[in-house]
């Protein structure tokens, strides 16, 4: 039995070579080449690896091979537990890459279904229910990870509860210079200042929903298409409503951001009348479409964590006012907190995410549970690295969690750890659900 597995994870790794040669997934790093002169041999070449990428291939080649071999032994829960486990080696080499090259192929390995699919069902603890939409668990992956919904379903796949895609903006843009994505090791942080090119991936998000369809919304995990505004754009609203137009039907929740911080001019869109002015022009387009049994998506606003407390205010009134569907707290901070202020890195343009930004964000985020008295979903995103960070951000007030950096540090072993700790947590300090847990510390 054993020498039948290995024979078929040794068949596996040829076939697997082949497509990786054919299909040249890293843009012309593998290329399939043929010669047109008389005689060619039309056997796809191989070019030189570098050490890198030879390291990176090995690993893979050798986890696919071990993995071909144990599968004939183990239940499929049992073989899950263990792919996911075996990215902990894989995901380090991922490092001694480019920062953005490195998010490229972490993209493109999801969008191809190069990463282990979750086959586990999610504890009954971790299940909620918010805006109508069955979450089977509240650990979402923020926008900005997948900004073109290129691997919408991988993500989905790995066991988020909810994958968050965009900014999409109307029309394609020119990113900022490279580099544009620095790493703080250290303080496990980045620095981000990218601007990317943004387009409609329609196909994408419409085989997306047609497969949540099929299984119904309890289904793979929940879709949100985060709205943004073409940097160029001297119409704001025009955008956002055109990103309503073009994308709503496709999306379990909608958000409009007007948080990023490397694009100019938008977080003035977070004064309570422009503010205002935005959520009821983007309400009325979304509310005049036609929309089935389910209503239309929920809208939500993503804002600042370098807000005073009288623009927490403004924005908590505007959210109640007009009935808001929730707000995510937080984007990236153009502060830079103790001790990543000692460090180089910190003097790079744009966003500052991950662990430096925890404290920040979840005091903003027990804030705004206060201001809202509770009566809005309040999604907490910013430096969520364990099961005890989500937890800590669902006692202040968050009714779901986004990891970002978190999950490019991590890898997806992140992903049933965290969820393996919050339950953990939960049944710690004696919570029969998540759902009680909201807003503990306001109790």
């Amino acid at each position: 039995m054993a020498g039948r597995a290995a024979t078929s994870s040794a068949k596996w790794a040829r076939e697997f070579l082949v497509k990786r040669v054919s299909s040249n997934p890293l843009g012309g790093a593998i290329r399939n080449c043929s010669s047109s002169a008389p005689g060619a041999s039309s056997t796809p070449k191989v070019p030189h690896f570098s050490k890198k990428g030879r390291i990176l291939t090995g690993a893979t080649i050798g986890l696919a091979i071990a993995g071909g071999a144990y599968v004939s032994t183990a239940d499929e829960a049992t073989f899950c537990g263990w792919l996911f486990s075996a990215t902990k080696v894989v995901n380090p080499l991922f490092a001694l890459l480019d920062a953005e090259f490195a998010h490229k192929l972490a993209v493109t390995a999801a969008a191809r279904g190069w990463v282990p699919r979750e086959k586990r069902p999610d504890p009954q603890i971790l299940g909620l229910e918010v805006w109508g939409r069955k979450f089977s668990n509240p650990i979402g992956l923020a926008a900005g990870f997948d900004k073109n919904a290129e691997a919408t379903e991988g993500l989905l796949g790995l066991g988020f509860g909810f994958v968050e895609v965009g900014s999409v903006t109307p029309v394609p843009q020119e990113g900022n210079p490279k580099p544009r994505i620095f790493r703080l090791r250290e303080d496990g942080g980045w620095v981000l200042s990218m601007v990317k090119e943004c387009w409609r991936r329609h196909q994408a998000l419409r085989h997306l929903r047609a497969m949540k369809l099929n299984r119904g919304k309890s289904g793979p995990g929940i879709l949100g298409v985060n709205l943004g505004k073409n940097k160029t754009s001297e119409d704001a609203a025009a955008d956002y409503v055109q990103g309503v137009h073009n994308l709503s039907q496709y999306a379990d929740y909608l958000v409009i951001n007007v948080s990023s911080p490397n694009t100019a001019g938008l977080r003035m869109l977070q004064g309570r009348k422009q503010l205002k002015d935005l959520v009821k022009k983007v309400q009325a387009a979304r509310d005049e479409m036609q929309w089935g049994d389910d209503g239309p998506p929920p809208l939500l606003v993503k804002i600042a964590p370098d807000l005073s407390r009288g623009e927490l205010e403004d924005i908590a009134a505007v959210a109640l006012a007009l009935k808001l569907d929730g707000l995510i707290i937080s984007n990236t901070t153009v502060s830079r907190p103790d001790p990543v202020s000692n460090n180089p890195v910190a003097t790079e343009t744009g966003g500052l995410s991950g662990k430096p930004l925890f404290n920040l964000s979840t005091n903003m985020l027990r804030e705004m549970y206060t201001l809202t008295r509770g009566k809005i979903p309040l999604i907490g995103c910013g430096g969520i690295s364990s099961g005890e960070d989500a937890y800590k951000k669902i006692r202040a007030g968050a009714t779901l969690v986004q990891l970002y950096t978190g999950f490019a540090y991590g890898g997806p072993a992140l992903i049933p750890q965290i969820k393996e700790e919050l339950v953990n947590c939960l049944e710690r300090d004696g919570f029969k659900s998540i759902q009680e847990a909201i807003g503990a510390d306001h109790r």
